[in-house]
């Protein structure tokens, strides 16, 4: 059985004053300032090498650690604070008596702050190329002694690990007298850096694993930076609930929260939202934006103009929609895909928001937004949204996720690659089964293939999806069986394609029915399965009860419809989604392949004279 040690007591006082601090950092972001603060208090200022010469340049008086040690610095500057004048002064225990003897005979002073970051060790072995003995050299060996020393000993001495904690540093010092930090801030800190050293031993841990082609052995480490909390998880009775950053990752959050208070699922539905239209403007070259609900599209479109039929279904005048901005129109079509479902949803948008797409925003009801910026006025406007209570998300647009993720469930840590594919074109075009291979492929329908396959990446699988001019028009999600998936999604496009039907276009509202109320009102015009009450309260928001929408002619109606591509996250089993799709006007099909029914399937297209590309690429999404 392993020695335990007693534990070494001393004088623990709350407030310790700062008399001496070792500096040695890395990233320099507000080093001098808090130097300058520390100077100020009469704190004398221990540095290295570029750090020291960085506070001497800004006119600050710093003693070299070799000079106060009396040991020069050695082995290629392996060696520099690896000393009993360091960390004797770092680990002495205040009061104890014993150690106060030890360090008198020693000559070994005080240090009661150390403020230090550690070598960028993963942004070096991202570098392409970077060596191993490059990678090696840069893992660092006197920060993490001294931060685990500080650390250790924090009843008596600080650590700070970040430029983020100067200014609680200075506001701390200047509230207790202009030179002390309390106990629970020495506390705060220490877990901190405990943290920054797992993360930073994990981190080495992967990438030698990794160069040794251990993938799969050893132990993976993760430290997590709670960035805040969030009210609850799914559910109200699921608390605490966080929402944290990796400390490896530099970038932080994908995102700066700007207005609002984000919940669990809000902020699921950001990241979800937010790559599905990032990816759709990379691979389109369209301004894209999304609606999502529960984790998976209720819509997604690109800024393709819209037809006369579209204005007076969605509610524009075609003068309106002319002068909509792209990023407006983009969010104007994703909306109008499934608007019953789009009800209370959440917003993405690929490009910065204008004026114009939040007074589209303004009168939905939606309850937050990214995007990776807004104008002055589009901000104002979003910001007074739900009583000043809409959320505003800023995305990063140059954030990197890591290549692997990481899910926990029921005790269980589930590790993958990152879905990091982009469908594009190519995909489109470089394997079309259907007869006369891609002659048949117009650039409207590859834009489609290319939405709709990008949408159902980020859709609860099984899942199909259809797309007409640049913008979903039916998402059939979380299915068991791929054909319930179409007729889901079918139902959907028929309700989308029927709203366009001059009966639905022409119903007489009533003045003063609220936007949704004559969406939902169309939706069960068109559905048609009234109960006796329910009939009652819909004829009332009429002028004149308007007359049935047969099924003859909704049947005949839906006739008309072409030019419709489907997308499958999977391969179609058999054929039946295929002559169910036939009746929703599909002229273009996107699936993997991969089905011994393959050859079934295709026949069936070529039959109802159906284009259809094998991407290769399977698209779960769980």
């Amino acid at each position: 059985m392993a020695h335990i040690l007693t534990a070494v007591t001393g004088d623990i006082q709350d407030v310790v004053p700062i008399t001496r601090a070792l500096i040695s950092v890395s990233d320099k972001t507000g080093i001098v300032e808090l130097a300058t603060f520390l100077a100020s208090k009469g704190v004398h200022l221990l540095s290295t090498g570029g750090t020291a010469k960085k506070l001497r340049d800004s006119g600050l008086e710093v003693q070299d650690v070799s000079d106060y040690t009396g040991s020069a610095e050695c082995l290629d500057g392996r060696v520099k604070t690896l000393h009993p004048k360091i960390h004797g002064g770092l680990l002495g225990v205040r009061g104890n008596a014993k150690h106060e003897a030890d360090m008198e005979t020693h000559g070994i002073g005080k240090i009661d702050m150390t403020i230090l970051n550690l070598y960028p060790f993963e942004q070096t072995v991202a570098k392409p190329n970077a060596t191993f003995e490059q990678c090696i050299e840069n893992i660092d060996i006197g920060g993490p002694s001294m931060l685990r020393s500080t650390a250790k000993n924090h009843a008596f001495t600080t650590i700070v690990t970040s430029p983020d904690q100067y200014s609680e540093v200075m506001a701390e010092m200047e509230a207790n007298g202009g030179n002390g930090t309390t106990l629970a801030l020495r506390r705060k800190f220490a877990a901190r850096a405990y943290s920054l050293s797992a993360a930073y031993d994990g981190a080495i841990s992967t990438w030698f694993n990794g160069q040794l082609g251990n993938t799969t052995d050893g132990i993976v480490t993760r430290a997590y930076k709670n960035e805040f909390p969030l009210k609850y998880g799914c559910n109200p009775h699921q608390k605490p609930s966080n929402i944290s950053s990796l400390m490896t990752n530099s970038d932080g959050l994908p995102f700066e929260v700007l207005n609002g208070t984000p919940g669990y699922i809000n902020l699921l539905d950001a990241a979800n939202a937010w790559q599905l239209v990032k990816e759709l403007k990379e691979a389109t070259g369209l301004a894209a934006a999304s609606s999502f609900k529960h984790v998976s599209p209720a819509g997604a479109a690109v800024a393709v103009p819209l037809s006369p039929t579209e204005c007076m279904a969605y509610e524009i005048t075609p003068e309106a929609a002319e002068n909509l901005t792209p990023s407006a129109l983009a969010y104007l079509k994703a909306r109008n895909a499934d608007p019953m479902c789009s009800f209370g949803d959440f917003a993405a948008v690929s490009d910065v928001v204008d004026e114009a797409t939040a007074l589209i925003l303004k009168k939905e009801v939606s309850d937050g937004i990214v995007a990776p910026g807004f104008t002055k006025e589009a901000l104002t406007i979003l910001k007074s949204k739900k009583g000043g209570r809409f959320i505003v998300l800023q995305a990063n647009n140059d954030y990197t996720p890591n290549e692997v993720e990481y899910r926990e469930v029921y005790g269980m840590t589930f590790s993958q690659k990152r879905n990091d594919i982009i469908i594009g074109k190519e995909h489109m075009t470089k394997n079309v089964v259907t007869k006369d291979g891609a002659t048949r492929l117009t650039e409207n329908a590859i834009v489609d293939m290319i939405v709709a396959s990008i949408c159902i990446k980020y859709t609860q699988s099984n899942s199909v999806g259809f797309a007409k001019d640049g913008m979903m028009v039916g998402v059939g999600a979380g299915q068991q069986s791929r054909v319930d998936c179409v007729k889901l999604a079918g139902r959907k496009l028929g309700v989308w394609y029927l709203r366009q039907h001059p009966k639905v276009l022409n119903l007489p509202f009533r003045e003063g029915l609220k936007r949704q109320e004559r969406v939902n009102a169309r939706v069960r015009y068109i559905e048609g399965d009234f109960t006796a009450e329910e009939r009652v309260r819909w004829e009332a928001q009429f002028t004149t009860v308007p007359e049935p929408l047969i099924e003859e002619e909704k049947n005949e109606f839906m006739k008309s419809a072409n030019g419709i591509t489907i997308s499958s996250d999977a391969f179609f089993p058999f054929r039946d989604s295929i002559d169910h799709a036939s009746k929703m006007g599909v002229n273009f099909v996107a699936q993997p392949g991969g089905s011994v029914q393959d050859a079934q399937v295709t026949a069936a297209c070529d039959e109802y004279g159906m284009v259809m590309s094998m991407t290769g690429v399977r698209l779960f999404h769980h």
